[in-house]
């Protein structure tokens, strides 16, 4: 779990924003939304859960001229019921607004839309069939995941992408049970799996998984399996050595201070030639004494 982050500290790069935002997930993200701006794929962006805005950061660098941002996350408002409320309070305690957008804003000039509730109120405030991608990760309990693919499922455009969150961890089963139940009986189409997140579709996978396989295995630093299950083509990858895309610098960088060179010492005395060394370990100490005395002159 990352580290609350002070309130007056900026980061410099995306990788000092707090956040569960893997190298991994950081590749996968950057390659949907590239492929869908090479296809020419227009629509909005929302993320359902921000934390401190490390994948909304991201996200926010492909909005275009014409496109909405929309993000949602109760931040420091009160949860709708008691079990989202224990949910927070335990998980969340350090997020407030103005540090999500103290970060959001040192990388880019502009906020996007910030709806600070519940996911549930999601589509009184997003238009059906408007967005292209959408990342789902706000609270983990089964009946607010549940509902929010529901709200997903009437936003997204055919051909969009949607990515769940811990859809496998140990300590999420309400989203677990979510998930494959969309896939299972709510039309939902796994796209690939990552370690903490499940991407899909409600359109056609089979274009897009092509192109996926080709990237993926175009590369020597992530795993790869392809599984069947229920009908579904499922294409798993993990982490092997994966270093996340290049991303720009936030405005407040500062470059590290050079590190001083060190000087190396002079050695306190001259060492010793290997027959010197071999005479001290081998002569008995008295012609070891004699054989000193004698260099130094003395009787």
């Amino acid at each position: 779990m990352a580290n609350a982050q002070a309130t007056d500290t900026y980061p410099g790069t995306l990788a000092d924003v707090p956040g569960w935002f893997p190298p991994l997930d950081q590749v996968l993200f950057t390659w949907f939304l590239e492929r869908q701006e090479a296809n020419g794929l227009r629509g909005d962006l929302l993320e359902l859960g921000a934390y401190l805005g490390k994948s909304a950061i991201l996200m926010g660098r492909h909005l275009r001229d014409g496109e909405t941002f929309t993000v949602c996350d109760l931040f420091e408002s009160e949860a709708p019921d008691d079990a989202n409320k224990a949910e927070t309070s335990k998980s969340y305690a350090s997020l407030t607004r103005q540090a999500f957008e103290r970060n959001y804003l040192s990388f880019h000039d502009t906020l996007p839309t910030v709806i600070q509730g519940p996911s549930s109120v999601i589509s009184s405030h997003v238009a059906p069939r408007t967005c292209r991608f959408v990342h789902i990760d706000a609270s983990h309990l089964y009946e607010h995941v549940h509902g929010d693919i529901g709200a997903t499922r009437d936003i997204l455009l055919p051909e969009g992408v949607v990515v769940l969150d811990d859809f496998r961890s140990e300590h999420t089963p309400g989203v677990s049970v979510a998930v494959w139940e969309a896939v299972l009986n709510r039309g939902l189409r796994p796209l690939c799996l990552s370690t903490q997140k499940l991407y899909g579709t409600w359109g056609d996978p089979e274009p897009i998984q092509e192109e996926l396989l080709t990237m993926l295995e175009g590369r020597d630093d992530c795993g790869l399996s392809v599984q069947w299950a229920a009908g579904h083509r499922l294409i798993r990858t993990h982490a092997r050595r994966v270093q996340p895309p290049p991303f720009p610098r936030s405005r407040h960088y500062t470059a590290p201070a050079p590190q001083p060179v060190p000087v190396p010492r002079p050695s306190a005395r001259p060492e010793r030639s290997r027959a010197r060394r071999l005479a001290t370990d081998l002569l008995p100490p008295v012609v070891t004494r004699a054989v000193r005395r004698a260099r130094a002159g003395r009787p």
